[in-house]
C-alpha cells in the first residue's frame, strides 16, 4: 500500500524520505515487508507527506496497527527469558538433574503435553532447582523459558484468569486480544505453545484446579510445575518427590555459601546436621555467618544443638525457616492443625494414627483424614506400616505452635499422650504374663499376641519415652505397672537396648511408692539384663542380694525364688557350678511349693545347665528330659506361651548334651527340631547357639548352620562369635 501511494504521487524513495524525514532504509524495509510494525509517528509523517486523507489515511495507520500488534504477538519466544535468578552456590541435586533432563527429550502421546511435577516440603529447594534446571536446559528450549509464580501456599492465590492472562501476556499477546473468558483464555494459551519449542515453569501451585488451565497442551513444550502439595489429582504428570540433602551435600553447600571463610570442619559437620538436609535451613545459617564475620561458627553450632530455642536461630533478614513452615499450616482446617500441633508431645520418632487420634483428641477417622493433610502439605512424612514423622525442625516448629496457641492447656496433651502409651504398652506386654493375656478392654485393637508384640516393637521409642516423663510426671504406679509388664515379654526381645532402663526406671517407681516387694521384682528383673550376654555376673549378684533382702522383708516368696535363681545363673558365669547348683535347687523347692509351674520349671532347666558345667552329663541331660516332659504335659499348668517358648530352649540342651555323649543322629535331630521352634521367635544368643553346635556336629550341611549362626550373632551384636562362625565356614 505504501508503494502505490508513492508512486501515485510519482516521488522516489529518496524524494520521500526527504519530504517526510524518514530514512530510506526504513521506507525500503517497509516497502519490501521487513518492517511489517513501524512506529505509529512514521506512518504518521508518510501519511502527511503523501497527502493521504479519509479512508487511505485510516487504512496505512490501521495496517500499521495490526502489523506492531502481530508482530508483538508472534514475535520469536527465544527473548522469553524470564527465568528468576540462579544461586551461584547451587550443591548436589544431580540425580534430579539428570531426571529434569530427561524431561526434556520424553515423549508423550499426541495431545498429551509432557509435564514434570516437582512436590516437597518447605525449605527443600524445589524453585531453586525448577530455576537451576531452567538455566541449564535453556539452549533444548530455542522459543525460551516462562516463569509464573502461582502464590498457592498463601492466603491469597493465583487465580486462573489473572495467571492465564499474565502468561499470554508473556507470550506477546496484546490486553485487547486476551479473551475474556477463562476457557477461551485457555485455549489460546494451548494454541501458543503448541507450535512452540519452549519451557513453563509454574512455581508454588496450590492446587490441581489451579494447575490444569495452565498446562501447554501436546506438543514439543515442557511444563515444570513446582508445589508442596503432591497434587495426586494430575493425572499423566511425571512426578519427582525431593527429599532433604544428604550429609555430604549439606556440607558442601553450607561451605559454597560461606564461600572460602574458615570453618572448623567439625562445626560446619554439626552446623549441617541441625539443619537437616534443608537448602533453606542451611542457607538461613551460612547467610548469617557471612553476615556477621566476628561470629564463631562452634559457638552458633552449640546454639543450635539446644532445642529450646534452636527454630529461632534460623533466621536471617527477611528469611524465616518457621514463616516458611507457617505458610503450610495456615492451609490447613483447624482440626488438622490441632492434630499436628499436638503430635508434637508423642516422645518418639514416629507414630500411626492411633496415637494422632489421642494426641489431637479426635475420633480415628478424623485423625486419619488430619494425617493426609498433612502429608499432603509436606508438614509430615508418611512411612512403611502406616507410619509417620517430622522432620526435626517441623516438629520443633509444631511444639511452638503448641506453646503459642494452647497456652496454659498445652501441658494436658504430653499428658493425655503419656497416661495412653503407658496404659497401652501395660495391655500389649500382659499378653505374654502367665494369669493374664486377656485383651483389655480399652485397647480392643490389640486382637491377641502377635498384635500386642508388633505394637510393643514399632512403638518401643514412643512407649519408652512415656515411662521417662512418667516418671518425671510421677504416674509412678503407671511406670511400675508397664515396667513389670514387660517382664515375660522380654524374653522375646532379649537384647534390646532398653531393657536396663524399662526395670531401672521401675525400680525408681518402686522406691517412691514405698512397694519393697516391688522393687525385689524389679532389681530381679534388673539381674537378668545383667544375665544376658554379654553377661556381668558381679552386677547380678549386687542386684540379687538387694533384692533377696527386700524380697524376705516384704515376705515376697515368689521375688526370694527369683532371687535364687538368678543368684544361680550368676554364680554359674563365675564358675562356681556346685554353688549354683544348691541356689537353683532352692529355687526351684520355692518356686514348686508357690505352685509357680512356669518358673519351676526354667529352675530346674538351670540345675540341668549346672550338672553340664560340671561334666556330668547323664545327670543333665535326665534334667533336661523331665523339664521336657512337664513342658509337653498340658495337665503340668504351665501357661501356653510360656511353654512353647521353653520347649525349644529344652530341645537344645538336649542336643547338646547328646553331642556330647558322641549319640550324634539323635542330637541332630533335638537341634534341628530347637532350631526350627526358635525361627518363630526374634534372633537371640540361644537360637545362635544351637545353630553354631549343629555346624559342629555336620560335616556337609555345617557350613550352612555357621552362616546362619554368624548372622543371628551378628544381629544381636556379638560381633566376635560372629566372626568365629565365618572363620567355620
Amino acid at each position: 500500500m505504501l508503494r502505490g501511494h508513492r508512486r501515485a504521487a510519482r516521488l522516489t524513495l529518496e524524494q520521500l524520505a526527504e519530504a517526510s524525514g524518514v530514512s530510506v532504509r526504513t521506507l525500503s524495509d517497509m516497502e519490501r515487508g521487513r518492517s511489517k510494525g513501524p512506529q505509529h509517528r512514521t506512518v504518521t509523517a508518510l501519511a502527511d507527506t503523501l497527502a493521504l486523507d479519509g479512508d487511505a489515511r485510516s487504512r496505512l495507520l490501521e495496517l500499521a496497527r495490526d502489523g506492531r500488534l502481530g508482530a508483538r504477538w508472534n514475535r520469536p519466544a527465544g527473548g522469553l527469558h524470564d527465568l528468576p535468578r540462579a544461586v551461584e552456590d547451587f550443591t548436589g541435586r544431580s540425580e534430579e538433574l539428570i531426571w529434569m533432563s530427561d524431561l526434556v527429550y520424553s515423549e508423550s502421546s499426541p495431545g498429551v503435553g509432557v509435564v514434570g511435577l516437582i512436590t516437597g516440603s518447605a525449605g527443600l529447594g524445589k524453585t531453586t532447582l525448577a530455576v537451576r534446571a531452567a538455566h541449564a536446559l535453556l539452549p533444548s528450549f530455542p522459543d525460551g523459558a516462562v516463569f509464573l509464580d502461582l502464590f498457592g501456599i498463601s492466603q491469597r492465590p493465583l487465580p486462573v484468569p489473572d495467571a492465564l492472562r499474565a502468561l499470554l501476556r508473556t507470550l506477546g499477546v496484546p490486553d485487547r486480544r486476551i479473551p475474556p473468558g477463562t476457557g477461551e483464555r485457555a485455549s489460546l494459551y494451548r494454541s501458543l505453545t503448541r507450535d512452540r519449542r519452549m519451557l513453563v515453569i509454574l512455581d508454588n501451585a496450590g492446587s490441581e484446579e489451579q494447575v490444569r488451565p495452565l498446562l501447554p497442551g501436546g506438543g514439543a513444550s515442557r511444563a515444570l510445575v513446582t508445589t508442596r502439595r503432591l497434587l495426586a489429582g494430575l493425572e499423566g504428570v511425571r512426578r519427582l518427590a525431593l527429599g532433604p540433602l544428604g550429609l555430604t551435600e549439606s556440607t558442601h553447600l553450607l561451605a559454597g555459601i560461606l564461600n572460602g571463610r574458615a570453618v572448623d570442619d567439625a562445626a560446619l559437620t554439626s552446623l549441617a546436621e541441625r539443619c537437616g538436609g534443608l537448602p533453606l535451613a542451611l542457607r538461613i545459617i551460612g547467610n548469617r555467618l557471612l553476615s556477621r564475620p566476628g561470629w564463631d561458627a562452634a559457638e552458633l553450632a552449640a546454639r543450635l544443638a539446644a532445642e529450646g530455642d534452636r527454630l529461632d536461630q534460623f533466621r536471617a533478614g527477611d528469611l524465616r525457616i518457621a514463616g516458611a513452615f507457617m505458610m503450610s499450616y495456615e492451609q490447613l482446617a483447624p482440626s488438622a492443625q490441632q492434630v499436628f500441633r499436638s503430635l508434637a508431645s508423642v516422645p518418639g520418632p514416629d507414630f500411626d494414627a492411633a496415637l494422632a487420634s489421642v494426641a489431637g483428641g479426635l475420633p480415628l477417622g478424623d485423625a486419619w483424614a488430619a494425617l493426609d493433610d498433612l502429608v499432603d502439605l509436606g508438614l509430615l512424612q508418611d512411612g512403611a506400616a502406616g507410619r509417620y514423622q517430622f522432620h526435626d525442625l517441623v516438629r520443633l516448629f509444631a511444639r511452638d505452635r503448641l506453646q503459642a496457641e494452647e497456652g496454659d492447656d498445652a501441658a494436658a496433651v504430653p499428658e493425655r499422650v503419656t497416661s495412653w502409651l503407658l496404659r497401652m504398652a501395660t495391655a500389649a506386654g500382659r499378653w505374654f504374663e502367665p494369669g493374664y493375656g486377656r485383651p483389655d478392654p480399652v485397647f480392643p485393637t490389640l486382637g491377641g499376641a502377635e498384635e500386642a508384640e508388633e505394637w510393643l516393637r514399632a512403638n518401643v521409642e514412643n512407649w519408652l519415652g512415656a515411662l521417662r516423663s512418667g516418671t518425671a510426671a510421677k504416674k509412678y504406679s503407671l511406670v511400675l505397672d508397664c515396667a513389670e509388664s514387660m517382664h515375660w515379654f522380654s524374653d522375646r526381645w532379649a537384647h534390646a537396648p532398653h531393657w536396663r532402663e524399662v526395670f531401672s526406671l521401675g525400680a525408681d517407681a518402686a522406691v517412691a511408692l514405698a512397694d519393697t516387694a516391688q522393687q525385689a521384682t524389679q532389681l530381679n528383673y534388673l539381674a537378668w539384663v545383667n544375665w544376658v550376654p554379654p553377661s556381668d555376673p558381679e552386677a547380678m549378684l549386687r542386684c540379687t542380694a538387694k533384692a533377696l533382702e527386700l524380697a524376705e522383708l516384704s515376705g515376697a516368696t515368689t521375688q526370694i525364688a527369683a532371687a535364687h535363681d538368678y543368684t544361680s545363673r550368676a554364680l554359674l558365669a563365675l564358675e562356681r557350678p556346685d554353688e549354683a547348683a544348691a541356689s537353683a535347687a532352692v529355687a526351684a523347692e520355692i518356686f514348686r511349693a508357690a505352685g509357680d509351674i512356669d518358673a519351676y520349671v526354667q529352675a530346674l532347666s538351670q540345675v540341668g545347665h549346672c550338672r553340664r558345667k560340671e561334666g556330668r552329663l547323664a545327670a543333665a541331660l535326665q534334667q533336661y528330659r523331665w523339664t521336657l516332659e512337664l513342658i509337653d504335659d498340658e495337665g503340668a499348668g504351665m501357661t501356653p506361651t510360656i511353654a512353647a517358648q521353653c520347649r525349644p530352649y529344652a530341645l537344645m540342651r538336649i542336643g547338646q548334651c547328646l553331642a556330647g555323649r558322641d549319640r550324634h543322629a539323635e542330637a541332630v535331630a533335638a537341634l534341628i527340631e530347637a532350631v526350627e521352634l526358635m525361627d518363630a521367635l526374634q534372633p537371640n544368643f540361644r537360637q545362635a547357639e544351637a545353630l553354631e553346635t549343629l555346624g559342629a556336629l555336620l560335616d556337609d550341611d555345617g557350613h550352612r548352620y555357621y552362616r546362619r549362626a554368624a548372622q543371628a550373632y551378628r544381629e544381636i551384636g556379638d560381633e566376635a562369635a560372629s566372626l568365629r562362625c565365618e572363620a567355620a565356614t
